[in-house]
């Protein structure tokens, strides 16, 4: 797949994300800006929340929101604690594939990929992609099955004192919505003026301290699962240059080397737009 490619796939993608937060849906208090330098500090430069307003009504409504919703309680953020996926999880997982696989996004790459010969079918896709993303394997040296792809990137984990991942805002929103998240600055904010964007942030998720984390501000979960998807694929484990609005942005993407699913496939260790 070539530079050029990918840009133009992404930028498909980009205008097939119909489910994205509009004009007005999400509104933003940025307050402090820090230097690079200063990312890792864990000074708290900012009174207000984060969110001032997001338009849950409208937005968590739609079938992939909803979906994608259902499945961040079925986590133990802590890592070296066993995850035990329930019958009604995995029903979970399937009723947010399936919505997603209905979208114009997933569409979009599913066309994409099975031109370029990385899968015979649709079918074939969707069944990698629940393994890649869902499928389970261990951040604590093979104790426990205690992580997976989606938990990491969409969810978050806790781990060594730290934050681990957690490049979902829609999961920010709700742990600062709940109490638990507490925002310190931003490092660096996009040029983009709609949605999505790409904000770089500073956090407490309770005492555990994000030094620096990034994440599409305003994306469905649909886009960001295709977007990272793509450059695992096509890019793994190095940067991956797409084209968003008319603007460049890169995903970093990271392969699970420890473990494998099928024939020798990896697993995602982490996806997630990086900010300079």
């Amino acid at each position: 797949v070539s530079e050029q490619e990918l840009e133009g796939v992404s930028e498909q993608l980009f205008a097939a994300d119909q489910d994205r937060a509009g004009p007005g849906d999400i509104v933003t208090r940025l307050q402090h800006r820090i230097p690079p330098q200063e990312t890792s500090a864990g000074i708290d430069y900012a009174p207000q929340r984060l969110f001032s307003y997001v338009a849950e009504e409208r937005l968590f409504s739609r079938p992939t929101f909803s979906r994608f919703l259902a499945l961040l309680d079925n986590y133990e953020e802590v890592t070296g604690h066993q995850e035990k996926v329930t019958a009604q999880e995995r029903e979970e997982e399937e009723a947010f594939l399936d919505a997603i696989f209905q979208t114009p996004i997933m569409a979009t790459l599913t066309s994409f990929f099975l031109a370029k010969g990385l899968y015979p079918s649709e079918e074939t896709f969707r069944a990698d992609l629940r393994e890649m993303w869902f499928g389970l394997y261990s951040r604590s040296g093979g104790k426990v099955l205690d992580s997976s792809g989606f938990e990491h990137v969409f969810h978050g984990e806790l781990k060594g004192g730290k934050v681990s991942g957690g490049h979902s805002w829609v999961q920010l929103y709700l742990l600062e919505r709940a109490g638990t998240l507490n925002y310190l600055s931003y490092s660096y904010d996009g040029p983009w003026t709609t949605f999505p964007d790409v904000l770089a942030l500073q956090y407490r998720w309770g005492q555990h301290l994000k030094g620096i984390g990034s994440t599409f501000l305003g994306s469905s979960p649909e886009f960001d699962l295709a977007l990272y998807t793509l450059c695992f694929k096509t890019r793994p484990d190095r940067q991956c240059h797409v084209s968003l609005g008319g603007k460049e942005a890169t995903i970093q993407t990271y392969s699970w080397a420890n473990s494998f699913y099928g024939n020798n496939q990896r697993f995602v260790a982490s996806s997630y737009p990086l900010s300079p």
